[in-house]
């Protein structure tokens, strides 16, 4: 496009500064975090661009995420690619120690996970030169100036997939043009989630002849893995109790939760749900709050059994959402009550065949309840009391239940095309790269 600046602008040069100089901060303030959560100090220096491993001989394509959520969505992409590429081995980048742990048990055998390094030069620097990327695919909202402008400087081919935008980071790019557009050019290829997104990259001043409307590649993610073993004595402890799941909850939204399975017990006195919050570290926090309430609890961090009086069951742990989506049959996604929050991923429990409920706030997966919805597979609950209503609903008429899981099912079936087609675009102009 014309009028992109070829040379750094003012407000980057301004960026470049101020993260050097606030290095020590930042690096204080994400190594405690890596440290809280037990990350041994060699990883924890990954951050500093340390790597704690050697390359790999020959291409690498690399994957730049967030968080969990990003990295997990993008594990069935990497495994295609390297199916259709003998010889290539994979990257992936996070920041948490979350994704980090889980990725371990999941990522294919020629993939590697590293944090990514702070977007501070001399750190991204330290991580170029040891990595030598031949692509680079960032997800989502993965928009780090210093990792981005350095590593197509390196030689780097770069691609932005399953691009999503809050409102709030639209306005603070759109304030800043020039440099919106001179950091969007690195990229060779940018695949917007939704029509929407798009829309909000072009006012960013992003490259036409780059810019696609691409699928959400969360629709097309592997499903969750589930301990078969630990399935079948929970099954055992459960009989046949009708079972609820609140997944990824945030705080606020276990008083409404909790108020709405009080209200479900006097309907259905053996029903237990199953409370699993967003953040596990919350555990000692909701714990407390389940026992002013005054359930019979068992909480899984504390390698408590579930049993026939358990009327909460505290799933304060990671990576076993999927245990817990096929144990049950009804799902209430969290982070959907709080406005700031703006709901989690509905694939996931669609995948397994629940009835998913949803609160109001879900603007960051707007488009996919919207078609849930409208396909049958999610009910919308506005508050509390919609919630019990509901949940009393489905637990008596667990055919009803059915039907919707079953529709949410077979919606998931659908989105299976934006893994192939994710994959054809990026390989049309990323692939020559790899064979560098």
């Amino acid at each position: 496009m014309s009028g992109v600046p070829q040379s750094p602008t003012t407000p980057y040069r301004v960026y470049q500064a101020v993260t050097t100089v606030l290095r020590p901060i930042i690096w204080t303030t994400v190594s405690a975090k890596l440290r809280k959560h037990g990350v041994p100090a060699a990883r924890i220096a990954e951050r500093l661009g340390h790597a704690s491993i050697e390359r790999p001989e020959g291409p690498l394509a690399w994957f730049h995420c967030a968080s969990l959520g990003e990295s997990l969505s993008v594990l069935a992409l990497i495994d295609a690619l390297l199916s259709r590429r003998p010889g290539l081995n994979a990257l992936i980048t996070s920041g948490t120690a979350s994704s980090a742990g889980v990725l371990a048990d999941r990522m294919p055998s020629a993939c590697t996970h590293q944090f990514a390094p702070i977007d501070v030069r001399e750190p991204v620097t330290r991580f170029l030169n040891h990595w030598r990327p031949n692509i680079g695919v960032f997800v989502e909202s993965e928009i780090w100036p210093n990792l981005l402008v350095m590593a197509r400087d390196q030689g780097s081919r770069l691609a932005l997939i399953n691009a999503r935008l809050s409102a709030r980071s639209v306005r603070g790019w759109r304030r800043f043009p020039a440099t919106s557009a001179y950091l969007l050019n690195k990229f060779d290829l940018i695949l917007a989630q939704n029509r929407s997104t798009a829309n909000d990259l072009l006012a960013m001043n992003a490259p036409n002849d780059r810019l696609r409307n691409g699928r959400d590649l969360k629709s097309a993610a592997r499903p969750l893995p589930v301990d078969q073993i630990e399935l079948q004595r929970l099954r055992v402890a459960i009989g046949d109790r009708p079972i609820w799941i609140a997944s990824s909850t945030h705080e606020g939204e276990e008083e409404i939760i909790l108020s709405a399975h009080r209200t479900l017990l006097k309907h259905c006195p053996s029903a237990c749900l199953i409370l699993v919050p967003r953040h596990p570290e919350r555990g000692d926090e909701i714990a407390a709050l389940i026992s002013e309430n005054e359930f019979l609890t068992v909480r899984r961090s504390l390698s408590k059994r579930l049993s026939a009086e358990t009327q909460v069951y505290l799933a304060d742990s990671l990576g076993e959402m999927g245990l817990w989506y096929t144990l049950g049959s009804i799902v209430f996604v969290g982070g959907s009550f709080p406005k700031e929050v703006g709901g989690h991923n509905p694939y996931e429990p669609a995948t397994f065949g629940n009835a998913v409920l949803t609160g109001p706030h879900r603007s960051n997966f707007r488009e996919p309840y919207f078609a849930l919805i409208e396909a049958g597979g999610v009910r919308e609950v506005c508050d509390g009391k919609a919630l019990s209503d509901m949940l009393i609903k489905l637990v008596t008429e667990p055919r009803m239940a059915g039907e919707i899981g079953q529709k949410a099912l077979d919606f998931t079936q659908l989105g299976q095309g934006a893994l192939e087609e994710t994959l054809a675009d990026v390989l049309s102009v990323l692939d020559p790269s790899l064979n560098a």
